[in-house]
């Protein structure tokens, strides 16, 4: 029993060192990899040798999926390109199997010791994340020493032997077994290694190794289809394809797996050798050899799971990618873009408003109170998105774009609950008792509603681009909106000083929607402060000095 828990401890110690692995380097360098996916989508060969880059770096060829399955969902890439890709990442995969197979277990201890000194002394740095990727390289190297132990006195147990022997009986438990420990341990790169170390130490005979390894890497894509099942379809035809062409490997090499053993491992020098060169061959067969049938099988996958047709695509969430959320920097771009969204919804309620109020129209006002149920439903979707992104995956700018979203979020909320209020006392006030406003106070609020507008995306863009002038600006516009509301109050009581019929019947209604108007002005300026305070730019009450201000602003810049 003992040795049972020192092996599975073992297998667990492998995995959560490709997490360390995997986690470390999205952190480190997510933003660069999607930029380097992204533009080398010219043709296949160099997609797929970018997939192989990647899928080198994160240990993952599940993350790079996901990550492709990403940009083919948002339209940045087609789906022969992001099927090109992924043959090469498991190309990569396979290399890096190749590279743990050799005998680095004097490299362990070093890479912990340096990893655990940067991670301690820069944790929030770039060296820490550094310093965490290379600890998760150290785990993996021992933890496949601490395999290759712990399979030894389990080999003598009878009851192993059994079950070993039943195994070997049927290639296709074989390979249905290697799927399955791939799906569970959510990384075929560790089961090849942990196939490797047993076959190594003799715990299974080196033909049910193969067939296991072939069952890994069928894993690997069943496990990418899996964890998209939830995905808009554009996402799912990429997992979907990367399994068919797994599947046409697994069918066109498993014959041939007695051929390997018989001519090609007399030549390796041990069997773990010839379990990852064997991984290593499967997946540069079917990536050279499948990578011309990039585009039958996307026009196969698309008939398989045909693009719903628009009308029929959900109007609200646009951009909550779920598969985004193993690779955080591209998660939170979809929060921002489906922040914009419901920027977008709360817009087209603004402008909406004005109308309302001109022509009495209450069906358009019922219509526009409606959206805001809309803009409750995307703060929500997109809160409960960002609390799924795994924040310790975060950099320092990124964790500071979380926040930034957070909080444009719940302002584009808070606007859209005053206009629904402000869309119901136009009703009651005006439109129901049929009362209207005077020519002077309809231009006036014609005019703050201009501004509002106007202000609204100025924020939008400013959130968007994080630009000081911008922002900046939209401070000013601020407290020029405010002056305005006041010197807007005190003639409308002008008005009612000289007795206008029109603005003593709707005095209430005026006076209230200006505040609203303001304080609709100040929700979305708010979008300026986190931008001009990271920037230095803000004193703890006010603007600084524009002297001051022009001289942070020319140093952002």
């Amino acid at each position: 029993m003992k040795h049972l828990l020192d092996l599975l401890a073992a297998v667990a110690l492998l995995v959560w060192g490709t997490h360390l692995v995997r986690t470390g380097v999205l952190r480190v360098f997510g933003a660069n990899l999607r930029k380097l996916l992204a533009r080398s989508m010219g043709n296949r060969f160099t997609a797929a040798l970018s997939g192989i880059g990647v899928t080198a770096l994160v240990q993952s060829s599940t993350a790079t999926s996901l990550m492709t399955s990403s940009f083919v969902g948002q339209g940045l890439i087609a789906l022969p390109a992001a099927l090109a890709v992924m043959r090469g990442a498991d190309v990569g995969t396979a290399l890096m199997s190749v590279f743990f197979s050799f005998d680095l277990s004097w490299l362990s201890p070093l890479l912990i010791f340096v990893g655990v000194v940067l991670f301690v002394s820069r944790q929030a740095g770039t060296a820490g994340r550094v310093g965490r990727v290379l600890i998760g390289l150290g785990l993996m190297l021992l933890a496949l020493r601490l395999v290759v132990e712990a399979t030894g006195p389990l080999l003598a147990s009878p009851a192993v032997r059994a079950l070993l022997a039943s195994v070997s009986s049927d290639v296709l438990m074989e390979i249905t077994l290697g799927a399955v420990l791939a799906v569970i341990a959510y990384s075929s790169l560790a089961i090849v290694l942990l196939i490797a170390a047993m076959a190594g130490s003799s715990v299974v005979p080196l033909d049910v190794a193969l067939g296991l390894v072939l069952g890994a890497n069928l894993g690997s894509g069943l496990l990418a289809v899996l964890t998209t099942a939830k995905s808009p379809v554009e996402v799912r035809q990429v997992t979907v394809g990367n399994l068919v062409f797994k599947l046409m490997g697994v069918a066109i090499v498993a014959p041939f797996i007695g051929l390997w053993l018989r001519y090609v491992q007399p030549l390796l020098p041990d069997a773990t050798h010839g379990v990852v060169l064997f991984h290593l061959g499967f997946n540069v067969v079917i990536g050279l050899g499948f990578i011309g049938l990039t585009h039958r099988v996307a026009r196969a996958v698309q008939r398989l799971r045909p693009k719903p047709p628009a009308a029929a695509q959900p109007e609200r969430l646009r951009h909550l990618d779920p598969s985004a959320l193993s690779t955080p920097s591209l998660a939170i771009s979809c929060a921002a873009r489906e922040a914009l969204h419901q920027a977008d919804v709360v817009e087209t309620m603004l402008v909406g408003m004005l109308d309302v109020l001109r022509h009495n129209d209450l069906a358009l006002a019922e219509r526009l109170r409606k959206m805001d149920d809309t803009v409750d439903e995307l703060y929500s979707a997109i809160k409960y998105y960002l609390t799924k992104i795994s924040r310790e995956a975060l950099g320092e700018e990124e964790s500071r774009r979380w926040t930034d979203i957070i909080s444009f979020t719940i302002n584009m909320e808070q606007v859209g609950d005053i206009i629904e209020r402000v869309l119901q006392d136009i009703e009651d006030k005006s439109i129901r008792t049929a009362r209207s406003f005077s020519e002077a106070g309809m231009a006036e609020i014609v005019e703050l509603h201009q501004r509002l507008i106007d202000n609204l995306r100025l924020s939008m863009s400013v959130f968007l681009n994080g630009n000081v002038r911008d922002a900046q600006k939209l401070l000013e516009e601020k407290a020029r909106f405010r002056d305005l509301e006041r010197a807007y109050a005190t003639t409308h009581l002008d008005r009612l000083a000289g007795n206008t019929v029109q603005s003593i019947e709707t005095s209430s209604l005026h006076i209230d929607l200006i505040s609203d108007l303001k304080r609709i002005n100040s929700h979305i300026c708010s979008i300026a402060y986190p931008i001009l305070e990271t920037a230095g730019v803000l004193a703890p009450n006010r603007l600084r000095k524009p002297p001051t201000a022009e001289a942070a602003v020319a140093a952002h810049d």
